[in-house]
């Protein structure tokens, strides 16, 4: 197990490179200055969209714009929000969350133009029903001789749409929050239970399908956000003769990288931080990786421009917001200097602290709702992919995989499980922003149509 351990993490190392890197933020970095700063410039419109204006139920597609960006926000507003930030923090410091709202920034301007053209060329699959995603985009919007590229989504999808770090976490806090402290011997056999437990209740909803599945995350999104911002406003309170010191330290260890330990980046600690930064980042947004396209990619509009600036929502709401209360609620704790414990139980350290007694059971309750409403939407991507791959009619078969998987992601080790979904989340990165850049000049077009219609 150790060797495979080590081999997963030389092939996440080998795959995040400066290679990557420089297509994912800096393609992102020219997608926003191409656009001319456009994701900003329409936020107010967005919101509008968001509100349900401009709905029309005989468009095309499954599910409107809300529950679009519920269920594409119930897979990335997850545990890569409290555990993954978490994970940033205990490796790189307060400086790694700067790195993290810098690729916020960016996969805003990533995510238009990604999910713009999730519905500009939406495919059919092989029951003449209507996808999209970045598979279907590829091949509707450059041709049947870029299929290969979207096939390489499509496989290093089945993989990156595995629901293990999510349940890992969920079962890492269950154990520590829950049992440990009622005196409930953990191991291997109250994971292997817990990951049963979980299996059972995705069972019921993804067999649901997508209609089943946008309707119960439309539900958990909002709530589990809005519990998780009222806990950390709690915990800011308690201590907030901190606040201003550790919210200014962000700025300036990004570029000291004093708390940094983890691997140096050419030759140095800060091209490491930013790195680190960049990796948590796209788990957390997954801006550039291409999952949310799915998501979005089944909203039932006519216009693409504004399923796009629906979707730059994303980023803002997961990142800049989510993210950023959680590494504010550890660093003013103090936990991440003064415990040894990493992911979420770090978060957890920083909960328990400043609320006695409930503080942690409030934690678990949101991570139950953030996990639980994880689990659900990426079923829904792994099925596309794979039908996209061999056939719709085949698609259930992944259903199978996939809840196997929760039972190994709730009894293996974290640093294997994210590790694994970092190097395909890396993966998939790639044809993603290839195919974006090449097909960006035909959303900016139909961008122009779009708001002259508009103002």
């Amino acid at each position: 197990m150790a060797e495979i351990d080590q081999f997963i993490a030389d092939f996440a190392s080998l795959v995040w490179g400066i290679p990557l890197v420089i297509l994912l933020i800096g393609g992102g970095v020219f997608l926003l200055i191409y656009s001319r700063f456009l994701p900003f410039r329409y936020l107010g419109h967005s919101v509008e969209v968001l509100r349900g204006k401009y709905n029309n139920p005989d468009d095309p597609g499954d599910i409107n714009h809300f529950q679009a960006l519920s269920t594409a926000l119930s897979s990335t507003v997850g545990m890569g929000n409290i555990a993954g930030v978490a994970v940033a923090i205990a490796l790189g410091g307060p400086g790694a969350i700067f790195w993290l709202w810098v690729s916020a920034i960016v996969g805003m301007a990533t995510k238009f133009f990604t999910n713009s053209l999730a519905v500009m060329y939406r495919g059919k699959d092989t029951e003449g029903k209507i996808q999209g995603g970045v598979m279907y985009y590829i091949v509707e919007g450059l041709g049947e001789k870029w299929k290969p590229l979207a096939v390489f989504f499509s496989v290093a999808g089945l993989v990156g749409a595995l629901p293990v770090f999510n349940v890992n976490q969920l079962t890492q806090a269950i154990n520590y929050i829950l049992l440990e402290p009622n005196d409930i011997e953990t191991g291997f056999m109250s994971s292997f239970i817990i990951g049963i437990v979980l299996t059972l209740i995705t069972t019921v909803v993804i067999v649901g399908g997508l209609d089943r599945i946008s309707k119960t995350v439309s539900k958990l999104v909002p709530a589990m956000v809005g519990l998780y911002f009222f806990s950390v406003l709690i915990i800011l309170f308690v201590n907030h003769t901190e606040v201003l010191k550790y919210f200014t330290l962000i700025f300036t260890d990004a570029f000291a990288a004093d708390n940094y330990k983890g691997d140096p980046l050419l030759g140095g600690v800060l091209g490491g931080l930013i790195l680190l930064g960049i990796r948590r980042g796209a788990f957390s947004n997954e801006a550039g990786i291409g999952t949310a396209t799915m998501a979005h990619g089944a909203s039932k509009t006519s216009e693409p421009i504004r399923e796009g600036l629906i979707a730059m929502l994303g980023p803002a709401i997961d990142t800049l917001v989510v993210c950023t209360l959680t590494a504010m609620a550890i660093l003013v704790t103090g936990v991440w200097q003064s415990t040894d414990v990493n992911g979420v139980s770090l978060t957890a350290a920083a909960f328990d602290q400043s609320i006695p007694v409930v503080g942690s059971y409030l934690l678990l309750l949101c991570i139950l709702a953030f996990s639980v409403s994880s689990l659900f939407s990426y079923s829904y991507y792994g099925t596309k992919c794979l039908s996209f791959l061999i056939g719709a009619d085949k698609k259930k078969y992944y259903n199978y995989v996939y809840i196997l998987s929760i039972i190994i992601g709730a009894t293996t080790s974290l640093s294997f499980i994210l590790n694994l979904i970092d190097g395909f989340f890396a993966l998939m990165a790639i044809p993603t922003m290839i195919s974006t850049l090449i097909l960006a000049p035909r959303v900016m077009k139909a961008a122009k149509i779009y708001f002259k219609k508009y103002n």
